[in-house]
Order: C-alpha cells, then sequence, then structure tokens
C-alpha cells in the first residue's frame, strides 16, 4: 500500500470501499459458478469483473507512483495480479486484487480516525461574525454579521453568550470563561476581561496577557463580549494549527526517510529476486512453466513490503493527532520521533521554569528602623519611576503600608538605581554599586546584602537622610510545578536537565536548586546558549548517527530561537499568543502550562516504541510467509496473511490515539499566573 495514497480524501475513500465490496461480490459469485455450478466461463467472467473493481484504485495508485520514478507496493501486486492471469489463474489473481483492495480500503478507513481530529479542528472556527458598524472609538451602534473571511484587523466583534469565538483578539468589553480546550488544551474555562487600554493592546498584540486574550474556534461562556480582532481569518492562531499538523509529513521521522530509501532499493530487488525464483525453477530444476511462475508470483506477494509502507507514517499520524487533543502540537514524525530519543533537556529560565515577571520576594528593615518607615519610603518613590522592577516594587508592597509620602526631584542612575527627596531628605534606592562608587559603606546592610544575594535576589537597598532603612529582595519565581514536572521527565528517561540563562550565576544557582535541574549555567549570552546546546547534543556538527545524543530545549519561542534552532528538537511553551513560536518550534505547548511537557515526551516514546513493533512485525511477517510460500503456500492464504498484517500494523499504531486519555498533565497541577501579592517580611 502506497504511503502516498491522499488519506484526506473521504469521497475517493467511501468510493474505494464500495468497489473493494463490488469485488468481494464478483470474486464470490465466481467460485460459486466454478465449483458449485460448473460454469468456468462464468466464473472467468465474474473473476475478470474481480480483476476491475479490485483493481482499478491499485491501478490508479501504482500509474501516480511509476510517474514519479517509484515502484511501489501497488506496482508489485498489479505484477502478481497480472501474471496469475496469464497462466490462467485466474481466481488466484482475483482474490489478491480482492484481499488487495479490502485491505486498502479499511487501512484507509482507520487512518482516517486519526485525521478527523485534524479535520475537526479546521471546523471549530464560526463561518460568521457579528461585527460592529460603528467605529472603534465607541460601542454604541449595531452589529451586523458578515463572513470571517471578511473580517479585517481592528474590527470589533460581538460574541455571544454559549458561541464560538470568530476571531483572534483581545476584549474590550465585558467578562466571561472561556473554553479554550480546542486550542491550548486547557481543561478548565479561562476567565476573560477587558484590556485598560486598547490603543496600547492593538499596539503590541502579542504582549497581551492571557487573561484578555481570545483564540478563534473556542467557545464563551454565559457572558457577552467585545472582542478587538488581532488577525485575519487566515492568519488565526487556529487557522495555523490545522495547517501545520495537516501538513505532518512534510516532516518525515528518521525512520521513515531510512524506509524510504530502503524501499527504492527493495522493491527492484524483489522483482529481481523473484525473476531469479523463475529462471532457477524453470530452467535450473526442470519446473513446468505454470509451476515456475506461480511459485515466482506467489514470493512476489509474499516479499511486498505493504505493512513496512504503513508503519511509521501510521505511527505518526496518530500520534500527532492525539498529541494535538492534549494541545501539545507537533509538527510531524521528524520532532516525534526525536523527541522520543531525547535524554538531555535544556530551559531557559525565564518565562519558562519561571514566570518571566519579578515580584518582591524579601523586605528587610535595617536594625532599628520600622518596617513600614521601609515600605513607604520605598513605595513613595519607585511610583516616580518607569523602571521595570519599579513596577514589579509597588504592586509587591502597595497595599501593605497606609503612610501616604510624596516623593520629588527622582533622578535616575543608569545601571545603579534611582535618587529623589521625601520632606527634604534626600533618598537613594538601587544596588551596591550606587553606594559604593559614592564611597558609602554597607555595614548596617551588609549581611542581608550578603544572604539575600546568595539566595539569588535582586537586590534594591533603600538609604534615606543618611540612614539605611533596609533592603527590598525581587525575584523571577519559579513555577510551583517545575520541580514536579522535572522528575516526571526523569521517570521518562531524561538523564541530564540543565538550565541556562543570561542571569548572574547566584540567580541561576538559586532559582536550578529550588526546581531541581542537574546543572544551573548563568551569565550566557545568546551565542553562549547556542554553544552550550551543541555540546549537549553534537548533532548539529557531527555527522547523522554518530553522536547518539540527542538534546531538546525549552523556551519561548522567540527569544531563545537560536538555542532552540540548534537543538535536536525545539520546544515553545504557551505558543497560542505567539505566531513568531508556533512558525519556529519544532514541538509547541499551546498553553502556557509547563505540566504537559512529561506527557509530549512520554506520547513520543510511546510513539517510537509502536513503530519499532510495526517494523519488527512487519519485517518477521515478510521472512515467514517467503518461507511457506517456498513450502508449498498457495497464494490466497498468502495474500490473506500478508493483508492481514497491514491491518495489524495500523491497528496498532491506533492505540496511540487513545494514549493516557485523561492524563495530559501527568499528575502535575497546573500553576496558574500569579496574582501581584505583597511580599513577606
Amino acid at each position: 500500500m502506497s504511503a502516498e495514497h491522499d488519506h484526506d480524501s473521504g469521497h475517493s475513500a467511501r468510493w474505494e470501499i464500495g468497489f473493494a465490496i463490488a469485488s468481494g461480490v464478483t470474486y464470490v459469485s465466481g467460485m460459486i459458478a466454478e465449483y458449485a455450478l460448473d460454469q468456468p466461463s462464468v466464473a472467468t467472467f465474474f473473476f475478470l469483473a474481480t480483476y476491475f473493481f479490485g483493481g482499478y484504485f491499485t491501478i490508479r495508485s501504482a500509474i501516480q507512483s511509476t510517474l514519479n520514478g517509484k515502484f511501489e507496493v501497488d506496482f508489485l501486486m498489479l505484477v502478481a495480479a497480472i501474471g496469475a492471469a496469464s497462466i490462467g489463474r485466474f481466481a488466484e489473481g482475483a482474490v489478491l486484487l480482492f484481499l488487495f483492495s479490502l485491505g486498502h480500503a479499511l487501512e484507509e478507513y482507520a487512518l482516517a480516525r486519526a485525521s478527523k481530529s485534524i479535520e475537526a479542528l479546521a471546523e471549530l472556527a464560526p463561518r460568521t461574525a457579528l461585527v460592529h458598524t460603528g467605529g472603534p472609538s465607541n460601542l454604541s451602534g449595531e452589529f451586523a454579521e458578515k463572513s470571517v473571511d471578511d473580517l479585517e484587523v481592528g474590527d470589533l466583534v460581538l460574541i455571544r453568550p454559549n458561541a464560538r469565538v470568530s476571531a483572534d483578539g483581545f476584549v474590550v468589553d465585558g467578562r466571561s470563561a472561556i473554553d479554550q480546550s480546542a486550542v491550548t488544551g486547557e481543561s478548565m474555562p479561562v476567565e476573560k476581561e477587558p484590556v485598560g487600554s486598547p490603543a496600547a493592546a492593538a499596539a503590541r498584540p502579542t504582549n497581551v496577557p492571557a487573561e484578555h486574550r481570545v483564540f478563534a474556534g473556542t467557545v464563551n461562556g454565559s457572558g457577552a463580549l467585545v472582542v478587538q480582532a488581532t488577525a485575519l481569518a487566515k492568519d488565526s492562531t487556529l487557522s495555523k494549527v490545522v495547517e501545520l499538523v495537516a501538513s505532518t509529513d512534510q516532516a518525515k521521522s528518521p525512520t521513515q526517510r531510512f524506509l524510504d530509501k530502503f524501499q527504492r532499493i527493495y522493491v527492484p530487488a524483489v522483482i529481481a529476486f523473484v525473476i531469479g525464483v523463475f529462471l532457477v525453477g524453470y530452467f535450473a530444476l526442470g519446473n513446468p512453466f505454470t509451476d515456475a511462475f506461480y511459485l515466482a508470483m506467489a514470493v512476489l506477494v509474499a516479499a511486498s513490503p505493504c505493512a513496512l509502507a504503513l508503519a511509521t507514517p501510521s505511527a505518526v499520524l496518530a500520534g500527532v493527532a492525539r498529541a494535538a487533543r492534549a494541545g501539545v502540537l507537533i509538527k510531524g514524525g521528524a520532532p516525534l520521533e526525536t523527541l522520543g530519543r531525547v535524554s538531555s533537556i535544556a530551559f531557559d529560565k525565564t518565562g519558562t521554569l519561571t514566570w518571566g515577571e519579578p515580584q518582591v520576594t524579601d523586605t528587610v528593615a535595617a536594625p532599628g528602623v520600622d518596617l513600614d518607615d521601609l515600605l513607604a519610603t520605598t513605595l513613595a518613590v519607585e511610583k516616580l519611576s518607569d523602571h521595570p522592577l519599579a513596577a514589579a516594587v509597588t504592586d509587591g508592597i502597595a497595599n501593605r503600608t497606609s503612610t501616604v509620602l510624596t516623593a520629588t526631584d527622582l533622578q535616575s542612575v543608569t545601571g545603579r538605581g534611582v535618587r529623589a527627596t521625601i520632606d527634604g531628605d534626600a533618598v537613594e534606592i538601587g544596588n551596591a554599586r550606587l553606594f559604593t562608587d559614592a564611597d558609602i559603606a554597607l555595614d548596617e546592610v551588609a549581611a542581608d546584602i550578603d544572604r539575600l544575594q546568595a539566595a539569588g535576589r535582586t537586590l534594591m537597598i533603600v538609604r534615606r537622610g543618611g540612614r539605611f532603612l533596609g533592603v527590598i529582595g525581587v525575584m523571577d519565581t519559579p513555577r510551583r510545578e517545575a520541580g514536579e514536572v522535572l522528575d516526571r521527565l526523569r521517570e521518562s528517561g531524561m538523564t541530564d536537565i540543565v538550565m541556562i540563562s543570561g542571569d548572574h550565576q547566584q540567580v541561576a544557582d538559586a532559582v536550578g536548586k529550588e526546581v531541581g535541574v542537574d546543572r544551573a549555567l548563568g551569565g550566557l549570552l545568546p551565542e553562549d546558549k547556542v554553544t552550550q546546546i551543541r555540546d549537549m547534543s553534537g548533532s548539529k556538527e557531527e555527522p547523522a548517527g554518530t553522536s547518539g545524543r540527542r538534546c531538546a530545549m525549552v523556551g519561548d519561542g522567540v527569544n531563545d530561537a537560536p538555542a532552540m534552532a540548534q537543538a535536536d528538537v525545539g520546544i515553545a511553551m504557551g505558543a497560542a499568543g505567539s505566531a513568531v513560536a508556533l512558525e519556529t518550534a519544532d514541538v509547541a505547548l499551546m498553553s502556557d502550562d509547563l505540566g504537559r511537557l512529561p506527557f509530549a515526551v512520554r506520547l513520543s516514546r510511546q510513539t517510537s516504541r509502536i513503530i519499532r513493533q510495526n517494523l519488527i512485525a512487519s519485517l518477521g511477517i515478510v521472512v515467514f510467509l517467503i518461507i511457506v510460500t517456498f513450502l508449498g503456500m498457495p497464494m490466497g492464504p498468502v495474500v490473506f496473511i500478508h493483508e492481514g498484517s497491514t491491518l495489524i500494523v495500523v491497528a496498532n499504531a491506533l492505540r496511540l490515539l487513545r494514549f493516557d486519555v485523561g492524563k495530559e498533565h501527568d499528575g502535575v497541577e497546573h500553576e496558574a499566573r500569579p496574582e501581584k501579592v505583597p511580599a513577606a517580611a
């Protein structure tokens, strides 16, 4: 059975099944006419009809592959059937084509089960949308229905309660919970609320937080929403997922590429072997021409690699479809099978093992200083600053003090901190260099500085009126589930788990110790990360198959793109919100959920096992059939076993569709992105 056959054509598949059934009816009629009614001419008529119905689609496939310069299994089956007819064995040729066409049709039907989950994705997005007829500046006015293909970026779209979302975008009005499982795989509905500034969100749509973003094809809850579209229908996340999953054959697995090369040699070799069998039987052993030719045709059927041709693509299709249902996009057989061989995995720290959002973790007052003085002074100054850490500090301490102070005369000291004035007192807030450069001793807070730096904190030292008030520690906090995820990966066979980061080594050590990586490497520039991934893998510098090591890289798919490209498998998190991640990663976790990674690894390992099982079974059946054919088994039983083996291979692959249903998280409880909460003292 040609692996090139189009599995997606439902219309063609129905006709193929119909023709296979017709060939069975005519074959049985021919057997009745020949053996029960003793009407050989009538039997021949029915057998020729079987040739037509059973061979129609086989001939089409054989012609197509032959024109492409390939001699595949369909070609071998036709040769055997025609050969049987040429020596008057119409019944054997007819049963060959009947069973071959029936097996081919059943395989198409079985493989369609794996394709249905992919095809169903394309049907999720509504065909029409309710679009606001006025301008985007106000929400008054009416909404008119129009095709989603006519939507433009910036259109305001009404999403009614319990309706499917018709466009990617962000919420500008209304609150509701949306079922995003079809796109991100998240099992629980996600609460949505309006953005604070639609203009700012429209300017940078990829940076809009998850609580404001919606995706086409997801299901709205009980509240009505007004959404501003950020992508055309053809560019929506759902459309890209469908396109990428449907094109899995473009990235064939290493095993499939090997088998493709093998078949180009194997098929001509089989033809040469069959010719040799005939020549030896007829000329060397002196067998009658009919007997020698019949044996050669039976050997041709026995040696045809039908099951071998389907062993890998059927498993890949089922594995990719199962992953897609769990919110994991795997771009074809190559990354699916390669991930199953990975023994080393590298994580970027920021946004992967951590949330990528600094938070206040420590507020330590100096000896003799009231904590409220430290908090009130820091809050007054940081409110005036536009530094990224300033927002984290104000969010973290704003509701921990009721004292209101007013700061003025803010001055930024690049790379060191800020200076300001409160009630006539000079205030300095910054890192240690802000004070050491001014020859100010840090003795009062030195112990706290050393302790917090050793714990990987970014420090903000606060001094007012010549007196140190204390130290505030800020850190990009690890995800709660990170440690458990790494444990699951070790159980799946990962032997080297590394965290790579551009942060200071002390910060990397602190996070690495908390989450439990084997090694934490800090202070790495982008090119250093690429070098590290190359050292862990070796596959990009050495000839294929010489390294034996496989390395995966997990990141956000944007800043980590060079390192992910260097890895054998690049894995992006939260790809539903990033077009770049969808396009650059080999594997994409659609939701911002690290807990799905162990599932993806175990699924890929199971797929590799299924492929190995199928290959062993396929080759074993071929050897067995060749042996029993030489021992005298007639063509009919050979064809039956031959076609049965292909169905067994496909059925074994389809087991992947039920792989750990409901266990996509491997028992890892996903932690929602944390709210801005005050730090503990």
